[in-house]
């Protein structure tokens, strides 16, 4: 936990973010803001709202545990491990991926986000959880690290 109140309201609204809520991202996100995954590109706030609502309407149930966190002037970090049911990946079961944000605060001061950057393995997400792309990069791996 941080000391810092934005970055700790910033994590505590993202880990109840769903489909009933996306359209609060404008409460902490700028109107010009720049979001960036290993999937993904997304430029302001509006194009950022469709990108959640979409991507949360056929979520089962999606949470973040956050660790560590810091901020230093207008620059943080969140580490955290993502929690994520969806019907279509690894059949509905729970997926636990690690992860890192990486957080531009505005320069207005208004506390909201101007960039948020995800690092996260996309393979472990998406691709390993899918029926026959996955066997496949699952035995990839298991014969790199043979």
């Amino acid at each position: 936990m941080s000391d810092d109140a934005q970055l700790e309201a910033f994590c505590s609204f993202f880990n109840k973010l769903d489909k009933s809520c996306t359209e609060r991202l404008y409460e902490f996100y700028t109107p010009d803001v720049v979001f960036q995954d290993p999937l993904h590109r997304i430029e302001g706030a509006e194009s950022l709202e469709r990108y959640f609502a979409t991507l949360y309407r056929n979520v089962t149930s999606c949470r973040f545990d956050f660790h560590e966190r810091q901020r230093s002037g207008r620059e943080a970090f969140a580490t955290w491990t993502m929690h994520l049911e969806h019907p279509r990946l690894d059949k509905g079961r729970a997926i636990a991926v690690e992860g890192c944000s990486h957080l531009t605060f505005a320069e207005d001061g208004s506390g909201r986000i101007a960039r948020h950057r995800d690092y996260f393995d996309a393979g472990a997400l998406l691709y390993e959880r899918l029926p026959l792309l996955g066997g496949t990069i699952r035995l990839i791996k298991r014969q790199l690290d043979a």
